[in-house]
C-alpha cells in the first residue's frame, strides 16, 4: 500500500476530495473483501471521488488518507456476527469496535491505525469504517457466498455515501 497504490487514472491524489479505501489481502480467501468492494466500485465513480486497493500494512493508511476531506475504509471483520455481516462506524466521531477489528493480517490493525491517525490529527474530517465479517482467511481461497453477497450491499451503501 503506497502512493503507487493510488489510482491517478481518476484524479491526482491532492485533488479527490473522497478517496475509498479497499483493505486486503488477495491471496488470503474471506481477507481479500476491501479489495472486491474496491474493484466493484472503481467503475462506477467519478472525480472527484476515488478509489484505492491497499495491500499493506494499515499503518501505510496515514499516507492514503491524506489530502482528502472524506475518506470510507473498508476491510474485512472478525466480529461476534454471522459470516457476511456488515458494520459501520463514523470513526470521526470515536474510535471504531475493536471487537469486530480484534485482529488483523496486517502488521498493525485498522482500529489502530485510525486511532495513531486521529492521535496525529491526520483523520479527515469525515472517516467512515466498513467492516464485513468473514469467514475464513486460508490461503488460496476466493470469498465465501457470504462475504460475497455482502460485496454487492457494501458498494450500493457506499455509492450513498459518497453521492454516486
Amino acid at each position: 500500500m503506497s502512493p503507487a497504490g493510488i489510482d491517478h487514472g481518476q484524479a491526482g491524489p491532492a485533488l479527490a476530495a473522497t478517496r475509498i479505501i479497499g483493505i486486503g489481502n488477495g491471496l488470503r480467501g474471506d481477507d481479500a473483501v476491501g479489495l472486491v468492494v474496491a474493484r466493484r466500485l472503481r467503475d462506477l465513480v467519478s472525480p472527484p471521488v476515488q478509489v484505492v486497493e491497499a495491500e499493506g500494512p494499515c499503518l501505510d493508511l496515514l499516507e492514503l488518507i491524506g489530502g482528502v476531506k472524506k475518506v470510507v475504509l473498508v476491510d474485512a471483520a472478525g466480529g461476534p456476527g454471522p459470516e457476511g455481516r456488515i458494520h459501520r462506524f463514523d470513526a470521526t466521531a470515536g474510535p471504531i469496535g475493536r471487537e469486530v477489528f480484534p485482529t488483523s493480517t496486517h502488521a498493525i490493525g485498522l482500529a489502530e491505525a485510525i486511532e495513531i491517525g486521529r492521535a496525529l490529527g491526520r483523520l479527515p474530517a469525515v472517516t467512515l469504517v466498513y467492516g464485513i465479517e468473514i469467514g475464513t482467511a486460508s490461503i488460496g481461497n476466493g470469498l465465501s457466498p457470504a462475504v460475497s453477497a455482502a460485496v454487492e450491499e457494501v458498494a450500493v451503501r457506499i455509492l450513498r455515501e459518497v453521492g454516486e
